[in-house]
């Protein structure tokens, strides 16, 4: 029973006693009933007939993180009506899928859901079941941008994190108003997967992976330094599962790495042939990735071509790491060039203190 429906069946019941006050008899001392006493009364015995009246307890459970990309760029371009009523479709479809696999919608976050799948009940099958509904979200975001399409909205996408821990579960909150939940350092470290997970991801947590890796097979795996963690945190991108059925991952992001947005002075130099041509030009970096970034440069530069790259993501030293990257796509918008760019040379150095910066970026959002 949800927390609105208890409140109006106590005040029912209070209702009905003020229409037909009595009175009782203590010691002699005619006494009025407390009505707040009663509500109290009323909510714990309504709690424990049906089955709401969790107490704290420790749990092995997979929690399930989904969240959407780029919502929040949205608010500019359509209404709150439009942004309300597109998030109802998508977390309906969301919650359905949720409930078809047993699991317990925890909260709505925002534009996010937080599912768990071994609390408050729990079975052996419980990290299957949360293995198959993420993939069944991924799949339906389909049936999702083919409704947002036809209501002349964009196409939104979702990145999903998983983790199975030991959790503390139980209700949380007060007498006037408390939710079933869980929380630990598990919970938290569900929300940084999720944060590396790229659109149409599905990143697992290495315990995840480890009790599951006999029926699901995984593409990247990626090392990334996570707060509230000393040790790396090694992730896992889900591509498909065996149990209880056979399901794979829908493919739609191509990036291979989180991107972030920046701005930041971009120096390079372009190459002819083998030869770095001499004079340097400047540009803007708006977003980077671990493996290349999207630039605002002042010139065409024709596809395929490739550019020197003098940057350096250090604050503690001004020296600049060498970098070649290849042209892969250029748009003209208002005078301006913006240039997609893959990098095609980059020493480990460099590449580590880019990672470093990526994920520190991530973190702190």
């Amino acid at each position: 029973m949800q927390e609105n429906e208890k409140q109006i069946l106590i005040e029912n019941l209070l209702h009905s006693i003020r229409k037909h006050p009595a009175s009782v008899t203590s010691n002699g001392v005619q006494k009025t009933l407390d009505e707040n006493a009663l509500a109290k009364e009323f909510y714990t015995l309504i709690s424990e007939a049906t089955g709401d009246h969790y107490k704290s307890e420790q749990k092995q459970v997979t929690i399930l993180l989904a969240d959407l990309r780029g919502f929040s760029a949205m608010s500019e371009k359509h209404t709150a009506k439009e942004l309300i009523d597109l998030l109802n479709r998508y977390f309906h479809k969301m919650s359905e899928i949720i409930l078809h696999y047993g699991g317990t919608i925890d909260k709505f976050m925002g534009d996010s859901v937080m599912a768990l799948f071994g609390a408050p009940s729990s079975s052996e099958d419980d990290l299957e079941r949360a293995l198959a509904c993420a993939v069944e979200m991924q799949l339906a975001m389909n049936d999702v941008n083919a409704t947002n399409q036809a209501l002349g909205l964009p196409n939104i996408y979702m990145g999903i994190g998983l983790n199975t821990g030991t959790v503390v579960a139980g209700n949380l909150g007060s007498i006037l108003h408390s939710e079933y939940t869980v929380i630990g350092n598990e919970v938290n470290l569900t929300s940084r997967i999720e944060a590396h997970s790229l659109r149409g991801q599905i990143m697992l947590s290495e315990s995840t992976y480890d009790q599951a890796a006999e029926y699901v097979t995984v593409g990247t795996i990626n090392d990334v330094l996570v707060k509230g963690r000393s040790q790396s945190v090694r992730l896992y991108e889900l591509l498909s599962t065996s149990r209880p059925k056979q399901l794979e991952v829908p493919q739609r992001e191509i990036r291979k790495s989180p991107r972030i947005a920046v701005n930041m002075p971009l120096n390079f130099q372009t190459v002819a042939g083998k030869t770095v041509q001499a004079e340097e030009y400047e540009g803007r970096i708006n977003n980077i990735s671990y493996n290349g970034m999207m630039a605002v440069l002042p010139m065409p530069i024709q596809p395929s071509a490739e550019i020197k790259i003098h940057f350096t993501l250090s604050m503690m030293s001004n020296q600049t790491s060498e970098v070649y990257a290849k042209v892969l796509h250029v748009q003209e918008l208002d005078k301006h060039f913006y240039c997609q760019l893959e990098f095609t040379f980059i020493d480990d150095d460099a590449q580590r203190e880019l990672k470093e910066f990526i994920d520190r970026i991530i973190e702190s959002n």
